[in-house]
């Protein structure tokens, strides 16, 4: 029994020293900082926004002015198509129907690209947010001598002495004084190889 206690006491006491060594983790010193209020705030955000409505609406008013001629033309079509009583159409109606069936897939394409180049837009628009919110935060989090910095969303509570956004709000406003709100274009690799 004596040689049990005696080999774990020299088990522990080969583990104490090695443990010692080991550095002690600092006490957290927390910063929470609210990201809605940040990006809906800074100066250049709020331009940005409004510049992404503003596509958003021209190309819902796109997508109307190229819907209603359709409308009326399939309509028109259709009509002819109806009249026909099941009859064969003739070659200047089926020529009428694939210019627009032509037109729609065309239209369509348009559509898209627009809808693509948005959201781009809005990729291009955030990653130019989060460049320089990330220098930003361990500024801020030296200049008030946090640690550690978190989403006041992803907090149960907090108190007010913790929250750090007008100081994340003040310095996004003079690192970003403007936001560039068209991505630039995307670049295609050719599938094929280049010449020897």
């Amino acid at each position: 029994m004596k040689n049990l206690i005696f080999s774990s006491l020299l088990a522990a006491s080969a583990v104490l020293p090695s443990a010692a060594h080991a550095q002690a983790i600092p006490a957290a010193v927390v910063a929470v900082v609210d990201l809605e209020k940040v990006t809906n705030g800074c100066t250049a955000c709020k331009t940005a926004t409004a510049a992404l409505q503003s596509q958003g609406a021209a190309l819902q008013n796109r997508q109307k002015a190229l819907a209603t001629p359709l409308e009326t033309e399939g309509k028109s079509i259709q009509t002819a198509v109806e009249a026909l009583n099941g009859k064969e159409p003739d070659a200047a109606l089926k020529a009428r129907a694939q210019a627009w069936e032509t037109k729609r897939n065309q239209a369509a394409q348009e559509l898209q690209n627009q809808q693509q180049q948005i959201t781009r837009n809005q990729q291009y628009i955030q990653q130019q947010i989060a460049q320089k919110l990330g220098p930003i935060y361990t500024q801020v989090m030296q200049k008030r001598g946090a640690n550690i910095m978190v989403e006041i969303g992803t907090t149960l509570a907090s108190g007010s002495t913790l929250d750090v956004t007008n100081d994340v709000l003040a310095a996004l406003n003079t690192a970003l004084p403007s936001i560039t709100t068209t991505a630039p274009a995307q670049t295609t690799r050719s599938s094929q190889p280049q010449g020897r």
